[in-house]
Parts: structure tokens; C-alpha cells; sequence
């Protein structure tokens, strides 16, 4: 039934938001894979937990969140550039922490792959990541 198809590719996609909203401006060489949303019970916030991997030489250029991240390399080797600081070289089992929108951008420097986890503890109803122009 082509109601019942219809209905059911319009719950998928109400189901996963988030993932709609990442898809659209997401740089060659980068992917962001949510695993999981949840509700917190602070009622205008939601955490999101997210697989990101990086290609050989791949980047995300500037951008922000509406909420802080917290995240923890895997495999291979990042570089987080954050306005106003020192960037930070981070190898597989190092954590780091990103202030509520702050200006950032990442890079892989490892020759291969890079892999992280990241939680985002942000607004509902904003988008997860919002683009910045280049300095």
C-alpha cells in the first residue's frame, strides 16, 4: 500500500533528526554517525552520542554547537583548532572538551584513518552542528 510506505518513511525520518540535519553540510573525508539522542532531564537540553571518522587527510572546517562537547579519540591522530586557544594535537586515548559554541574546527594528521566518540550535550530544536566562515 503506497499510504502505508509513505507513512512508514515519514516515521524513519521523524525518529532520527538529528541524522537528517547532519547529512546536509557534511565536508568530504568527515562523517558524523549518531548512535544515540536521548532527552536529559534538563528539559530544554538533549545529549547526543556520535561516531565520527575522519578519511586520510580529512578535515571539518569552523563550526559551532549549541551546547558543549565532550569527546575521546579512538584511533589515529587530530588536530582541534579552538578560536582563542592553542590547538590541541590529540592521539587515540586522549579526551577533550569543547565550550559551548565555541568556534572550532579538526584535521586528521595521521596518514590513515582517525576515529572518535563524541557526546554533545546541546538546545533541542537547534541544529547539532551550524557552518562558520573561514577567518
Amino acid at each position: 500500500m503506497p499510504t502505508s510506505k509513505f507513512a512508514s518513511k515519514l516515521a524513519l525520518l521523524l525518529a532520527f533528526p538529528v541524522t537528517v540535519l547532519l547529512a546536509a553540510d557534511t565536508p568530504a573525508g568527515f562523517t558524523r554517525k549518531v548512535l544515540q539522542d536521548r532527552d536529559l532531564a534538563i528539559p530544554t537540553h538533549h545529549s547526543v552520542v556520535a561516531q565520527v571518522d575522519f578519511a586520510k587527510d580529512g578535515a571539518v572546517g569552523r563550526h559551532t554547537h549549541p551546547g558543549e562537547e565532550v569527546g575521546y579519540v579512538i584511533e589515529g591522530t587530530v588536530v582541534i583548532e579552538i578560536d582563542g586557544q592553542p590547538a590541541q594535537t590529540l592521539k587515540a586515548g586522549e579526551a577533550f572538551f569543547i565550550p559551548a559554541g565555541a568556534i572550532h574546527a579538526a584535521k586528521n594528521v595521521t596518514g590513515g584513518p582517525a576515529r572518535l566518540v563524541a557526546t554533545y550535550v546541546v538546545e533541542k530544536g537547534k541544529p547539532l552542528a551550524t557552518p562558520v566562515a573561514a577567518k
